[in-house]
């Protein structure tokens, strides 16, 4: 076959299915230019796969961006505001939001300026060279994966819930994997925000169901409403574990910055990407601090996690039924973002990239098929919600939304010294955020490994590969 070579369109844009003469003419001169023969179909397929990842508008990336962010994260919260109190996690909630804001946009600033960048192990490769980019991939990989795990496992949950434990958990498993398998096919996010606005109704539904249907339980019980045992202030008898896992729920709620990277690279306006970050980030705050402190001030210290379980069983299936779409949309497209990664590191100089050849969805459907399989095992390997979720943010969100954005802004944004006038803020910012990173990082991964020990040991969680409920 006839050598191939990357099209230099990596940063131009397309706002619709065609590319315009000027940007066809930039494909043929760079493939006559090349060593050896490109056939015409090989053009077009590049021609085509340009234009079909460069579609992404701000306002779909804020769907796509709601969707992945505000799901399993918010029914994590009320759990989180029972270990912290009501003010401690109200004021954590908003400043790890704002926090949030701010990486995210030193993350969105740097796949600005560096045009080039298609996924976060590209900054790594920025930062590092070679061994950053193959390390900050792995690590992206594994996060994702473990996100796909976490999805999985709640799938479960619900079918379980929803069956009355019906039928063997593990087959409730499979079918969990193979629904977020099939919903992550399709390779583009602009594609995947159409399945968004659905999920984005069942975000708004599960939670107001959730809400009404805990206060209307509170208020038909004996005492009421202030009969419930909720309290302004921490859980006297938590410890620095039982606090470390509630920062780490909360932040897992906040990691929208991680994905910025893959959704920017579609984006034909990539400027705008603030617009997308602020939107969601007020979103954010504002529903995971309402969520977090109604359900837990309605049900009290027996509020569980994921909170859907600490209604009657009743509403608790209808709830669950209505979440169904948040687990399933949420988690394939975080599984499709893992595959499209995997999958561009694979084929980087080949038209098989675009996924639009027999060979590239051949190549597309065994990866995702491959990453999917692997998420199932980790979700079975460690079915506990809570401290999955907080692995997982202790492990790798820490870096992706913390101490790695700190890092950017003093290497690839910072311009002159650091204590220059304009500079001495974020320097002071960035130090922060890393040095909160690596708290996160040291204390949660202690945190969440002793809480996993916990559980196993009285036998309180499901047991792996089984069919326990």
């Amino acid at each position: 076959m006839a050598a191939e070579k990357k099209s230099p369109l990596g940063s131009t844009t397309a706002s619709g299915s065609d590319l315009d003469p000027d940007q066809i003419a930039a494909v043929d001169a760079s493939y006559d230019q090349a060593a050896g023969t490109v056939t015409d179909f090989e053009k077009q397929k590049t021609i085509e796969g340009e234009a079909k990842f460069r579609r992404l508008g701000w306002k779909r990336l804020t769907v796509i961006l709601v969707v992945e962010a505000i799901g399993l994260g918010t029914f994590s919260l009320p759990a989180a505001f029972k270990t912290l109190g009501v003010v401690a996690g109200t004021f954590c909630c908003v400043s790890l939001g704002f926090l949030a804001i701010y990486t995210g946009w030193i993350v969105g600033k740097v796949s600005v300026v560096y045009p080039s960048i298609n996924h976060y192990g590209d900054i790594g490769g920025l930062l590092m060279g070679r061994w950053g980019e193959e390390i900050f991939g792995f690590l992206y990989v594994l996060q994702l994966i473990l996100m796909t795990s976490s999805f999985m496992l709640t799938g479960t949950i619900a079918f379980n819930v929803l069956s009355d434990n019906g039928t063997c958990g593990l087959v409730f498993s499979v079918v969990s994997a193979i629904l977020l398998f099939l919903l992550a096919v399709m390779p583009s996010f602009t594609e995947a925000a159409i399945l968004g606005y659905i999920d984005c109704a069942s975000v708004v539904s599960a939670i107001g169901i959730t809400i009404i249907a805990s206060g209307t339980k509170s208020a038909e019980a004996p005492g009421g409403l202030s009969g419930v045992d909720w309290s302004a202030w921490p859980d006297p008898d938590a410890t620095f574990k039982d606090g470390m896992i509630a920062i780490c729920n909360m932040l897992f709620a906040y990691c929208f910055a991680m994905f910025l990277s893959p959704f920017m690279a579609e984006m034909h306006t990539p400027s705008d990407f603030m617009k997308s970050v602020w939107t969601l980030g007020i979103i954010e705050m504002v529903v995971y601090t309402v969520t977090g402190v109604l359900i837990y001030v309605f049900v009290g210290s027996s509020v569980q996690s994921p909170s859907l379980l600490s209604l009657t069983p009743l509403l608790s299936k209808i709830a669950f039924g209505i979440a169904l779409p948040i687990i399933f949309i949420s988690g394939a497209i975080g599984n499709t973002v893992t595959a499209r990664y995997v999958h561009l590191r694979m084929y980087k100089d080949s038209i098989t990239r675009f996924i639009n050849t027999p060979k590239g969805w051949i190549t597309w459907l065994a990866v995702l098929g491959a990453i999917t399989v692997v998420a199932w095992v980790i979700g079975e390997g460690i079915p506990i919600f809570n401290d999955l979720l907080a692995l997982s943010s202790a492990l790798f969100i820490s870096g992706f939304i913390l101490y790695f954005p700190a890092i950017m802004w003093f290497k690839l944004l910072c311009k002159g010294s650091v204590f220059a006038r304009e500079n001495i803020l974020h320097a002071l910012l960035c130090a922060f955020t890393f040095a909160f990173g690596l708290l996160v990082l040291i204390g949660g991964t202690y945190a969440s490994v002793k809480d996993i020990q916990k559980h196993f040991a009285e036998g309180s969680n499901r047991t792996p590969f089984s069919c326990d409920a």
